[in-house]
């Protein structure tokens, strides 16, 4: 099971770092205008991943 996490974490962080990589300027501006969201924005656009997330699991499980 612990072989299975950690290539799920690092599929996670090669997704993540895609962005950064090919389009700086539109990461740096996306970050600039996600700090100046309030929380519960955050919290919501956090809620949302985490079900979309569990969603995927299901159906591909």
């Amino acid at each position: 099971m612990w072989d299975t996490l950690l290539m799920a974490f690092a599929l996670m962080l090669v997704l993540e770092g895609l962005v950064p990589f090919l389009m700086p300027g539109v990461w740096r501006e996306t970050f600039r205008k996600l700090t100046e969201t309030g929380d519960n924005q955050i919290r919501f656009i956090g809620l949302t991943s985490m079900l979309a997330g569990l969603l995927l699991l299901y159906l591909v499980k």
